[in-house]
């Protein structure tokens, strides 16, 4: 790896909702909060989260913590997006215990956490795995993480609508943004499939990515999954799964497997 292409010599992205105002999308994010809860609920064979202890990790502007409070997690949001956590502890800071934290040193003591929420967060971050490490450190025996994850192959990236952006190394991709009018500098680092899956070998893993797909009214997936992919035959769905450009996947801190009702297509395990 280059000095170019290392993450840690990255800063951090401060005030990051001040940055991408879809953060402050409140219908948008209550949105992903829903699917979030729905994959979460079916993973661990609950009708709601009352009882557990939640944390979501980039919580910015508090509308997924929020989501999972009304689901009945007592929850605990950090970033250290400083004005999204202003915003956040405005409008829900009765019901949500909001810190000022980075991932990879939580204001948490070990084995506290049933449910952790990392969602389309790793690529911000200056060093993944730090994160991922300490997300296993304050989960309890038995909890689970709940991952929303790009990769470093998806056709069009996501923050600057580019194609094939996440394939370039740095440089280039400084490059293309500045030849483009979308900025100066690439910040975002993605990892291959492969990558992720080595990001999380220290949990028992499992992609719910087909499962929504294929039933996007049962996880509220029905904003951004159109509902002829319904009609896709299971054999197809797989195949295409290495361009899928998001990845939903929960992991067992100490093994498990998931608990809800038998879906048309399962949640499979991801191998390591």
């Amino acid at each position: 790896m280059s000095a170019s292409d290392d993450p840690t010599q990255r800063g951090e992205q401060l005030a990051y909702s001040e940055l991408m105002d879809k953060m402050l999308d409140e219908q948008a994010r209550r949105t992903k909060a829903r699917k979030i809860i729905a994959i979460v609920e079916h993973a661990l064979g609950r009708d709601d989260l009352g009882g557990l202890d939640a944390l979501d990790v980039g919580c910015s502007a508090g509308f997924i913590a929020d989501e999972l409070a009304s689901a009945g997690a007592r929850t605990t949001g950090v970033d250290i997006d400083e004005p999204g956590l202003d915003r956040a502890r405005e409008r829900f800071g009765d019901r949500v215990d909001f810190r000022l934290a980075r991932g990879e040193d939580l204001p948490l003591p070990d084995a506290s956490i049933d449910l952790v929420v990392l969602n389309h967060i790793y690529e911000h971050v200056v060093d993944p795995d730090a994160v991922i490490a300490d997300i296993h450190r304050v989960l309890r025996p038995g909890g689970v993480l709940y991952l929303g994850l790009g990769h470093r192959w998806q056709i069009v990236e996501p923050h600057h609508r580019l194609p094939l952006l996440s394939w370039l190394p740095r440089g280039a991709a400084d490059r293309y943004l500045r030849l483009t009018g979308r900025g100066e500098h690439y910040y975002e680092r993605y990892r291959t499939p492969a990558g992720l899956r080595r990001m999380v070998a220290g949990f028992d893993t499992w992609d719910y990515t087909l499962p929504v797909l294929a039933d996007p009214a049962r996880f509220a997936g029905g904003d951004v999954i159109p509902q002829w992919s319904t009609r896709i035959p299971p054999v197809l769905m797989r195949a295409a799964l290495p361009v899928v450009p998001t990845y939903l996947w929960v992991a067992f801190k100490d093994g498990g497997a998931p608990c809800g009702p038998r879906l048309r297509v399962p949640p499979r395990r991801v191998r390591r």
